[in-house]
């Protein structure tokens, strides 16, 4: 019997921009039912990566395959949440029809959307904690709101992969323990999450699985064994001014574990 493909492969993957490459060579694979980190300093490549496994950017070389498949044939699957810097947050829309847009994708052509949608939208928006913001409009929300709809979306398509972009970046408290629930609670279903990650210390709380990058590929594995200090200096350099508070935190990390 077969065994079931991977979730997301990476080979060879090569990105340029006008002809100068900004990622090269980036070749990974990941687990289902993992929760990973895309990490690495300011200007590394970590959108360009999500963007490219997206098929937003061009590949200069190399493939992406989901679940074995390329990209456009398992587009049904994956879930996307852009930066909030990338969405027009002024587009007049409410909160309910910003979710679910999210369902679109399962719709026959110029077909409109079912009591199904409509429950599974509403599933969403409680899952993020949102049910009582359903017919504000979406310029109306703060920051951190405003990333939960976006986020109840993604869970509105009900896909088996999910591509995030900095989905911690500005948002309050409350938004941040809501997110780590969502993704253990995707995790628990076997779901799959990638996320672009700039918070050096949470990783270690927040996710299983790592990709360091730095134009390159640096490592890409469990967090137990790929997260550690010598391999955030291959991919900060000198410019890490937190290596040595991750670094203590590290050591009580491996302590705990070996002691456990």
């Amino acid at each position: 019997m077969n065994a079931r493909p991977v979730p997301l492969e990476v080979h060879d993957l090569t990105v340029s921009y006008r002809y100068k490459p900004v990622l090269w060579n980036v070749d990974f694979s990941l687990p289902e039912g993992s929760v990973t980190a895309i990490v690495g300093p300011n200007g590394a490549g970590k959108s360009t990566l999500l963007k490219s496994i997206m098929g937003l950017l061009p590949l200069a070389s190399g493939e992406v395959r989901v679940y074995g498949e390329p990209f456009k044939k398992k587009r049904s699957l994956i879930a996307y949440v852009p930066q909030r810097g990338e969405v027009d947050w002024d587009f007049p829309i409410d909160v309910f029809d910003v979710v679910l847009m999210g369902r679109f994708g399962r719709l026959p052509l110029f077909k409109r959307p079912r009591p199904r949608d409509r429950e599974v939208a509403l599933e969403a928006l409680e899952k993020v904690g949102m049910s009582e913001f359903r017919d504000r409009q979406i310029s109306q929300l703060s920051g951190g709101q405003q990333q939960r709809v976006f986020i109840a979306r993604a869970l509105a398509q009900e896909a088996s992969l999910y591509l995030m972009d900095e989905p911690f970046a500005g948002v309050d408290a409350a938004t941040e323990t809501a997110i780590v629930s969502l993704f253990k609670e995707l995790k628990q279903a076997g779901k799959t999450v990638v996320c672009v990650h700039h918070d050096l210390n949470t990783v270690p709380q927040y996710f299983d699985h790592v990709v360091l990058l730095n134009l390159q590929l640096i490592g890409a594995g469990p967090v137990s064994t790929l997260f550690t200090a010598e391999n955030l200096h291959r991919t900060y350099g000198g410019r890490l001014g937190l290596l040595s508070e991750v670094s203590e935190k590290l050591r009580k990390i491996e302590v705990e574990r070996r002691s456990a």
